[in-house]
């Protein structure tokens, strides 16, 4: 019975059971006729989450990391000169990707629990008068931290530089969970993943890619194979794939899309906004601290919470798993040890977090953390009752 408890961690979400059965298919024919009948109107639809009229869409059988990795070697050469800030876990997976692909990168540090820093990157992109920086790339939700960054202020400070570099966004833990704005904020590329915000299983990279990425690809000269947006965009144009697609997961964001713009995605975002505010309540109920470093950073899909002093964050996780069988997330890098993440995206309702932050204060109660139970709690009730 303990597999039927909701999960808490940033991603993978839970997946509701009309996913479930949308992916629950016999093995059909991906060359067939109808194939393009399902497959055209997804690309079309996804659009409209990532907020975009003018970019071309792309799926590849991957997980995020590999529609970084799509989205770096189409659109660069070797040696080419790239600006990104590290704030956080998966910033530095970007950023080490970026160096094994033999590009030059140009590393902004910054303190985990804030957020990219727009002020910096115009001032270094206003340095650059020979425009030798090709990409800009931003985590947009940091979930090792649990903060959310603004791409509008990041398209702001460029434009300010009047620099031409690319601008390339994490989205893999924000997409389908807050509004995206690609067309307005000028992003290039933009990469979600299914397993988040769509609710799905793990296994397809998503991304969104503007004309002017498209033109920087012809001139690109890093390998790439499996990951060309050629091959991808010549056998999209005929409704089909240049390889053997994740027919469930395609199947399984038909039927995503359609719980999403049934719900309406600004009855989404203000869901996934005021689950986090209800976690955030509870926070403050029990006197703990959230890592992101400012209200204006606080993300509506994960918040990384530390633990008291002389507390071991993975004892109060492994806890909450070994004796209730519920999963929170660990915390990744630098939080290691010192905080734990409560995911409140996806597939998830107000009695769901509040059974979440109900369990939490046990598992901290077993452990000698100086809270009471219904402590936190309380505190996210009276919000939920009242939002």
């Amino acid at each position: 019975m303990s597999l039927q408890n909701p999960i808490f961690i940033p991603g993978p979400t839970n997946i509701p059971e009309r996913l479930r059965h949308a992916m629950n298919v016999p093995t059909q024919d991906h060359r067939a006729p109808d194939f393009s009948n399902t497959f055209l109107p997804v690309l079309n639809d996804v659009k409209k989450v990532f907020g975009t009229i003018e970019g071309e869409v792309l799926l590849f059988t991957s997980s995020g990391t590999g529609g970084w990795e799509a989205a770096i070697s189409n659109t660069l050469s070797p040696g080419d000169k790239v600006l990104i800030a590290r704030y956080g876990m998966f910033s530095h997976r970007w950023i080490d990707m970026c160096q094994r692909h033999g590009l030059d990168v140009q590393v902004i540090e910054c303190a985990w629990g804030e957020g990219a820093p727009a002020d910096k990157f115009q001032e270094i992109l206003a340095a650059d008068t020979n425009h030798e920086i090709k990409a800009l790339m931003v985590t947009h939700n940091e979930t090792a931290t649990g903060v959310l960054s603004d791409i509008g202020a990041v398209r702001s400070a460029m434009d300010n530089a009047n620099h031409p570099a690319l601008l390339f966004v994490d989205g893999v833990s924000s997409i389908a969970c807050v509004p995206f704005k690609m067309d307005e904020w000028g992003v290039d590329i933009a990469v979600a993943g299914s397993q988040k915000g769509f609710m799905l299983a793990t296994g397809m990279a998503i991304l969104a890619v503007s004309p002017k990425a498209l033109a920087a690809m012809e001139q690109a000269k890093l390998p790439r194979t499996y990951f060309d947006f050629r091959d991808m965009l010549k056998a999209n144009a005929n409704g089909g794939f240049p390889y053997t697609p994740p027919l469930n997961l395609i199947y399984g964001m038909k039927a995503s899309l359609d719980m999403l713009f049934e719900e309406g995605l600004d009855n989404v975002y203000a869901r996934h906004y005021r689950l986090a505010e209800g976690v955030r309540q509870a926070v403050n109920g029990w006197g703990f601290k959230l890592c992101a470093v400012s209200p204006d950073l606080y993300s509506q899909t994960v918040s990384a919470i530390y633990v008291p002093e002389g507390f071991d964050s993975n004892d109060l996780t492994n806890h909450a798993f070994n004796k209730y069988g519920i999963s929170f997330g660990v915390g990744l890098g630098e939080m290691n040890g010192k905080a734990f993440r409560i995911g409140h995206l996806g597939s998830l309702t107000e009695v769901m977090v509040l059974a979440g932050l109900a369990t939490l204060e046990m598992a901290m109660v077993d452990l000698d953390y100086p809270i009471k139970l219904g402590q936190g709690v309380t505190a996210a009730q009276e919000y939920f009752r009242n939002h």
